[in-house]
């Protein structure tokens, strides 16, 4: 199945705490993890969060501003963020296109400002501030609920099945195939339930494959891996492990 590495957390900064934590059996299909980032104190210097591209959805919730929240999610390449040197977020992964509220809602990159939106957020956000994040699951968990319960969140037949075949997936016409539809068919499917073109969520499948130890799934040769890993990522293999944490 699919397992996203959503963030490399810089190796030097051992201020910094990273925490995810699984979803219960019920919200398997429809959530990655539950995670937590935050310093444990204030930092020397500014900290520059790298964010790779996973295709999954984010809620985000700011704990140092409870009027900041909001959905997210990345384009095709990586991007690196400014964190300052005081942060603590608090995160839900869902899996790629499980997402059904409408790709207009999502910002591209780091929410930053007071959620206006019709969802539960910012009530969310105070109510995880009254507990430890291990406490503040059951919050999450409801809330996705009522996500579940609306219809803006629902498991997707067409990526589960191209995640329970990931391995045999190494082209497009692969994963229309496996998907059991036209090459057309799942160009409108991803694009709608993604915001992914195939070509473009296959390119995120293969990082993510890489990241998980499969250096060279689905690319021709070392030399293509690694322009491939750098175009999308900034970084050449090697210079990435040695600099981040995933």
């Amino acid at each position: 199945m699919y397992d996203p590495k959503g963030n490399g957390k810089q190796k030097t900064v051992e201020a910094v705490t990273f925490t995810e934590v699984e979803p219960p059996p019920a919200l398997c299909g429809i959530v990655h993890r539950f995670l937590e980032l935050k310093t444990n104190c204030a930092l020397p210097e500014d900290y520059r969060f790298h964010a790779l591209p996973d295709a999954c959805t984010y809620i985000v919730f700011d704990q140092l501003d409870r009027r900041i929240a909001g959905v997210s999610k990345l384009r095709a390449t990586s991007e690196e963020f400014n964190l300052g040197r005081s942060f603590h977020f608090v995160n839900i992964r869902f899996l790629p296109g499980v997402w059904q509220g409408g790709l207009d809602l999502i910002d591209y990159g780091l929410v930053d400002k007071p959620y206006t939106g019709e969802l539960p957020l910012a009530p969310v956000n105070q109510a995880l501030a009254q507990d430890a994040f291990a406490g503040g699951i059951a919050h999450l968990v409801k809330l996705v609920e009522g996500l579940i319960d609306k219809g803006i969140v629902a498991p997707n037949p067409v990526t589960q099945k191209i995640f329970q075949h990931l391995d045999d997936i190494h082209t497009v016409a692969d994963m229309a195939e496996i998907s059991n539809l036209s090459a057309r068919q799942l160009q409108r499917t991803l694009k709608r339930t993604t915001g992914f073109a195939p070509h473009d969520f296959l390119k995120v499948l293969r990082l993510q494959q890489t990241l998980n130890g499969k250096d060279i799934w689905s690319y021709a040769d070392q030399s293509h891996f690694i322009h491939s890993f750098r175009k999308a990522t900034g970084y050449t293999p090697g210079k990435y492990a040695r600099k981040f944490d995933v």
